[in-house]
């Protein structure tokens, strides 16, 4: 077995937005209206604001390979690129995805301490990221791994306003 992380680049937008496409469609498909989906889907991954994601300095895209597959990404934001303002202290993980057969091999921890070790070398105080208050798999994950509610903030999946909590974990420097 495997695992080895990849920084993604411009070169990597179709791949990007393939394993995006399909890593949030086996997430949320069962959980919300097809209309939704499609209208977040387009919003979120076309490849014009996968270019401006990409481009930006604050913004981090990782792939996951487990035995030389792509099975899964990071996402982390710092500085202005946060989807909340949590201040210079802080970096956000805004995604963390595996494709469903992937899953239980130990791929989100490693992608999370990749994003905690980015963190500690930028001298973060924190790191946080919003789950879907729904989504009890990553919510017990996250617990597991010493994250906390901090907050909550308002998502939406096309025009259906959801609640993602906010977790946070303060990072011993």
């Amino acid at each position: 077995m495997t695992i080895t992380i990849k920084k993604c680049t411009l070169a990597d937008l179709r791949l990007l937005q393939d394993i995006s496409y399909e890593t949030y469609n086996e997430t949320f498909k069962d959980h919300n209206t097809p209309e939704n989906m499609n209208a977040y889907l387009k919003k979120a991954f076309n490849e014009k604001q996968l270019e401006k994601e990409l481009a930006n300095r604050s913004s981090h895209f990782f792939f996951v390979y487990f035995n030389n597959d792509v099975a899964g990404y990071l996402k982390v934001n710092m500085n202005d690129a946060q989807s909340e303002d949590m201040g210079a202290e802080s970096l956000e993980i805004q995604r963390i995805y595996i494709k469903t057969n992937y899953q239980k091999l130990g791929l989100g921890k490693y992608l999370l301490n990749q994003a905690i070790e980015m963190a500690i070398e930028r001298k973060k105080k924190n790191i946080w990221l919003g789950v879907w208050e729904k989504n009890d798999n990553a919510l017990s994950f996250y617990k597991k791994m010493g994250f906390v509610q901090t907050g909550a903030h308002s998502f939406y999946m096309g025009d259906d306003e959801q609640i993602d909590f906010i977790m946070s974990k303060t990072l011993a420097l």
